[in-house]
């Protein structure tokens, strides 16, 4: 007997040849996104062109929602800081602001450098006990810490303002992750230079860290520049109150919105300001670790 031939295997079906990109039939896929996130940025813009248009417009001339003015003028600006305190009030909110990045910044790097370099007793037990001050809200601490702040005498001056916010641990937690991630033999080496322990935290974790550093500064700027039940409880008078405590008076004034949109302007001027001047060590901090990984 003869052996049967082997069966065939059924031919397979060509696969089918690939869309070029710049075919009709790929173009949904290949803009449907940035189409999508053009939509999304259209509708987060608009709330700030409305803002400035309103600002811009000449007094007492039709503008949004009934019309677009056919002229811009910045006599709104100028004219905002004749009103009340305004020139005070912006002064306060960035003394508060800058100060605050400022000594958030250097005590919360000092002790995560401590809480990660130095061995000493309770350093995980203190450690956990910041991260948990981080469950307790703010209101719950209010009445007290106004209370102690009134009691000494702080009420309606600026470092009752300012003493309360400085301690962070948010930004005590940030860095000392990222200073755990710095390479044993840089602080080694360091040693075997004779380096002490503040040159070693100033010359080489501080540039290292600046990345992280960059990142809270806005954070902490943006969040004491816009912070407004703290200054509203402990500035009581136009001497002391923050750009948005006064920015929330002039609503119950008898201002025009124009102004009240031109004061809104100019405060938010500040943040984009330090936003662009910080983005860039963010962006260089986020390459430089994407290259080393």
């Amino acid at each position: 007997m003869t052996a049967p031939p082997p069966a065939q295997a059924p031919a397979s079906s060509p696969a089918p040849a690939p869309v070029p990109a710049s075919s009709p039939a790929a173009r949904p896929r290949r803009y449907g996104p940035t189409l999508a996130l053009a939509v999304i940025s259209l509708f987060t813009v608009a709330p700030l062109i409305a803002v400035v248009v309103l600002a811009l417009s000449p007094e007492g001339a039709p503008t949004l929602p009934h019309a677009i003015p056919a002229s811009l003028t910045f006599d709104n600006i100028a004219r905002i800081f004749e009103i009340g305190a305004f020139p005070r009030w912006l002064l306060n909110s960035l003394v508060f602001s800058v100060v605050s990045v400022v000594v958030i910044l250097l005590t919360a790097s000092m002790a995560a450098y401590a809480l990660v370099r130095k061995r000493f007793p309770g350093r995980n037990a203190l450690f956990w006990a910041i991260i948990a001050t981080l469950m307790v809200p703010m209101q719950a601490t209010l009445i007290p810490t106004f209370l102690l702040i009134a009691h000494m005498k702080g009420v309606n001056t600026l470092w009752g303002l300012i003493a309360p916010t400085l301690a962070n641990a948010q930004a005590v937690f940030l860095i000392r992750q990222f200073i755990r991630e710095l390479p044993e033999e840089l602080f080694d080496a360091a040693r075997i230079d004779g380096s002490g322990e503040w040159r070693t935290f100033t010359r080489i974790v501080l540039p290292l860290i600046r990345p992280v550093l960059a990142t809270l500064a806005i954070y902490i700027f943006l969040w004491h520049w816009n912070d407004l039940l703290w200054p509203l409880v402990v500035g009581q008078s136009d001497g002391t109150r923050t750009l948005t405590v006064g920015l929330a008076t002039l609503n119950t004034e008898t201002v025009s919105t124009a102004n009240i949109m031109s004061a809104s302007l100019v405060s938010f001027l500040p943040c984009l300001l330090v936003f662009i001047v910080l983005q860039r060590h963010i962006v260089a901090g986020i390459t430089s670790g994407g290259i080393k990984g």
